[in-house]
């Protein structure tokens, strides 16, 4: 490209110009915010659950100037405004709110967790994922994937892998959940029973060293269970924030898991323990790319 050199007369006179025609300021200013607005949704929609401040930096522009942004894309029914951000309107209306906006809660640590857990997968691999935020990030990088065979109850995480043509997705068959993100009942448990497959990817809703993975729901930790047990090998997914939280019901002991990843997050007190309990783990941190 051939760059034209402006002398100072020359300036002056578009300066000159330019204010004559207030029209003309308008509509560049016009451009500038539609441009951003489309950067803004673009984002949104490789990014799930990202804050405004982190919108603000990506677009170099004021959490202020986001937050009209967002309020004029979704008086024009563009994005449905959530709790700390935004979503895609079309996306809002095919995913559950609740989802949302759990995808939304320690977003950063999930995605460093994922990112480094998704290196473990190969073409023509074999997977269970449970029905997590942390397993959808998990789907969303693993896209360059091919000929995956996956069996899952998150109904998230099953579109967002079907999206490959080559992929195998089984959405387990059951009682969907109230929030319409997961089976929690299956119907066919001895399904699970016919199956091996390479690698279980499971979250949790607590950890601790005494009951290992933790859950709230009695059904989501006996599907855990199953899960296990028609995987070669548990990998745990579970950001900072569950660390020294029991919940209602174990599903796996320590001894279960192959391989722990978190986030960079974790006190140096927790890193302490997870080494002198023998528990292989990943300490996951990095800037995040789009999942």
């Amino acid at each position: 490209m051939q760059l034209v050199n402006i002398d100072k007369y020359q300036q002056c006179r578009y300066d000159d110009i330019v204010s004559d025609f207030p029209t003309f300021n308008c509509l560049l200013a016009y451009m500038i915010t539609f441009e951003r607005r489309q950067q803004l949704m673009t984002i949104l929609r490789e990014q799930p659950g990202i804050r405004v401040p982190e919108l603000a930096a990506l677009l170099g522009v004021s959490e202020g100037t986001i937050r009209n942004d967002l309020n004029s894309l979704a008086g024009s029914g563009q994005v449905t405004r959530v709790r700390g951000g935004g979503v895609l309107l079309d996306e809002r209306q095919s995913r559950s709110p609740i989802f949302s906006t759990r995808l939304m809660t320690h977003r950063l640590a999930k995605q460093a967790i994922a990112r480094q857990a998704a290196v473990l997968v190969q073409d023509n691999d074999s997977m269970l994922l449970d029905s997590s935020t942390s397993s959808y990030y998990l789907a969303c990088y693993l896209k360059e994937r091919r000929d995956l065979t996956i069996i899952t109850n998150g109904i998230e995480s099953a579109r967002e892998l079907a999206k490959n043509s080559s992929n195998t997705v089984i959405l387990l068959g059951g009682v969907l959940r109230v929030d319409g993100t997961a089976i929690n009942v299956p119907l066919a448990e001895q399904f699970l029973t016919e199956y091996h497959l390479k690698t279980a990817f499971l979250s949790c809703s607590g950890f601790t060293l005494e009951g290992g993975p933790t859950e709230v729901d009695i059904y989501e930790a006996q599907i855990k269970r199953k899960f296990i047990a028609s995987s070669g090998s548990l990998v745990a997914l579970i950001d900072s924030s569950k660390f020294g939280r029991a919940d209602l019901i174990f599903f796996a002991g320590l001894d279960k898991i192959a391989h722990l990843y978190t986030d960079s997050d974790l006190s140096p007190a927790w890193v302490k323990k997870l080494k002198q309990a023998g528990v292989p783990f990943t300490l996951c941190t990095g800037k995040m790319d789009s999942a």
